[in-house]
C-alpha cells in the first residue's frame, strides 16, 4: 500500500488512492493507521477514488483519526486537490471534486497554493436543530457559559469570540473543547473555533476539531471563524478576513452572501509503503 503525507498549516492527512488500497478502510484500520507511536500518525486519511458523476476528476472521502468521516476538511480538500494535479489526475488550473458536502471547486493559485470555493456558508442546519435563524445561540460547558455563532459549512462549526488575545491564549481546549463537541445542542458533535479580533480584517484563532482534538488549523474551523468575524462588523475589503492559527495563515473571503472563498497552501512531506508485517496486523483487524 503505497501512500503520500501531506501538510497544510500542520494539519497532516496521508493520502492514498482506493485503486491501490488493498483493503476496505474500516474504522478500526483508519485508527490503527493513524496512531501515532504505533502507526504513521496523522491527524486523517484522504481518500481518493474515481468520480462516480461526469464532471468531475475525483471523489474525495476524508477520515478522521478516531475513524469517523467527517463531511468536508478544508486543509484536507486542498492536500488532495494539489496532490491530484501534481499525480496527473488533471492539467487543469479549476476543476471539481466530489465531497460529502457536495461539489468542491478549486483554482491552482500556484505550485503549493490554491483557492477553494467553499460554497455558501449557512446559518441554520440539521446539525443545530434547535438553533435561532441567525445561527447564535448560548451553552455552558466546564462551569463557564458560552455564546456562539453556528456556521455550516460542509460540516458544523461553533465558533465562539473571546475579548482578547489573552484570554484565548490561556483556553485549555483540551478540557474544555470536548463538552461543546458533544454538546445535546449539536447531534452529530461540531468543530469549536475560539478567536479573538487583532485587526478588521485579521482574527487569531484556535480549533479543537471535531473526533480529532485541538489542532494546529483546520480550514473550515478558520472559515466558521471568519463568518462569525464578518457578522459581527468585521473584515476588509470585498469581505476578506486572514485568519492566523498555530499553523499559519488562510485567507477567507466572505461575500454578503456569506459565499466563501478560501485560500491557502498544502505540501507533501514524504511518500512511503507499509510494511508487510504492518499490512499483515492491518488486515486481521476487524
Amino acid at each position: 500500500m503505497r501512500f503520500e503525507k501531506w501538510q497544510a498549516l500542520g494539519n497532516d492527512y496521508l493520502i492514498v488512492e482506493g485503486a491501490k488500497l488493498p483493503f476496505e478502510l474500516t474504522p478500526a484500520r483508519i485508527r490503527t493507521i493513524c496512531a501515532p507511536h504505533t502507526g504513521i500518525g496523522s491527524d486523517g486519511i484522504l481518500l481518493l477514488l474515481a468520480p462516480d458523476e461526469p464532471g468531475f476528476v475525483a471523489r474525495l472521502r476524508i477520515f478522521n483519526p478516531d475513524g469517523s468521516e467527517p463531511e468536508l476538511s478544508g486543509n484536507g480538500a486542498r492536500e488532495a486537490i494539489l496532490y491530484l494535479r501534481r499525480r496527473g489526475w488533471t492539467d487543469a488550473d479549476t476543476f471539481s471534486i466530489q465531497t460529502l458536502a457536495g461539489e468542491v471547486r478549486p483554482t491552482i493559485t500556484g505550485p503549493s497554493t490554491c483557492r477553494v470555493d467553499m460554497g455558501r456558508a449557512k446559518l441554520t442546519s440539521p446539525d443545530y436543530p434547535g438553533g435561532a435563524a441567525d445561527g447564535t445561540g448560548v451553552l455552558e460547558a466546564d462551569g463557564v457559559e458560552w455564546s456562539f455563532q453556528h456556521v455550516s459549512i460542509g460540516n458544523p462549526q461553533c465558533s465562539i469570540r473571546v475579548g482578547s488575545l489573552e484570554e484565548l491564549t490561556a483556553l485549555d481546549l483540551p478540557a474544555i473543547g470536548p463538552a461543546i463537541e458533544a454538546h445535546p445542542l449539536f447531534p452529530r458533535r461540531t468543530n469549536v473555533s475560539w478567536y479573538a479580533e487583532v485587526a478588521p480584517d485579521r482574527i487569531r484563532t484556535r480549533i479543537f476539531e471535531r473526533g480529532v482534538g485541538e489542532t494546529l488549523s483546520s480550514g473550515t474551523g478558520a472559515t466558521g471563524a471568519a463568518v462569525a468575524h464578518v457578522l459581527r462588523g468585521g473584515g476588509g475589503d470585498g469581505g476578506l478576513v486572514v485568519v492566523e492559527l498555530d499553523g499559519g495563515e488562510l485567507e477567507a473571503e466572505i461575500a454578503e452572501d456569506l459565499h466563501v472563498d478560501l485560500t491557502g497552501w498544502a505540501v507533501p512531506v514524504y511518500a512511503g509503503v507499509l510494511s508487510e508485517d504492518f499490512l499483515k496486523e492491518l488486515e486481521s483487524v476487524d
